[in-house]
């Protein structure tokens, strides 16, 4: 893909006002809700398309489940750290690369951005969900059981908000319900 192909392709996506080339093989496109960089190679081979998603301390209890995302979720793009931002980030080679890839790539890491963190936290939870069920169930607990110890540890104070109200405490409860009944049959001890 040539130059003049990304262009073109840069602003059948956006409006024309939203892309600017910012140097010889180099665009940004910004919108309402994000700053895209397009960047080629010098030597023409490459294009690269980030996207900064959070800062990195907002990331730093989810690195792990980032890099399993890149693993398991992401497809073409990846999730990179560089300069205290987590990108998004897409590197193909340009003689390869057709329009529709680096549409579906930047489609991809629009996602990525919109979705923040929501979909590596909900990761992290379900793996710590997982973790109760294995060990309720290597203790020989049932699901009700460990539902009623999480409700007591709610109880308690030992789970939840210091001043979380009786009407956000039932949804957490209800949230805790539903993840258990879903994931219930999935883990073996």
């Amino acid at each position: 893909m040539k130059s003049e192909e990304i262009a073109v392709t840069l602003t059948k996506l956006f409006d024309e006002a939203a892309v600017v080339a910012i140097a010889p093989g180099s665009w940004q496109v910004e919108t309402s809700g994000f700053r895209l960089l397009v960047l080629l190679s010098e030597d023409n081979t490459w294009v690269r398309v980030l996207l900064p998603i959070v800062p990195v301390q907002e990331a730093q209890p989810l690195l792990e489940q980032l890099l399993e995302a890149n693993f398991d979720d992401t497809q073409e793009v990846r999730y990179a750290v560089y300069e205290g931002v987590v990108w998004g980030v897409f590197q193909h080679n340009s003689n390869t690369l057709v329009s529709a890839d680096l549409e579906s790539a930047i489609a991809r890491l629009a996602s990525l951005h919109q979705a923040g963190l929501d979909d590596v936290f909900t990761r992290l939870i379900e793996n710590r969900i997982r973790q109760i069920i294995l060990a309720a169930k290597q203790q020989g607990q049932s699901q009700q059981a460990t539902m009623q110890n999480l409700e007591r540890f709610y109880a308690e104070g030992l789970l939840g908000e210091i001043e979380q109200t009786p009407e956000a405490q039932a949804e957490v409860i209800a949230a805790w319900q539903r993840q258990l009944e879903s994931l219930w049959d999935q883990v073996e001890p």
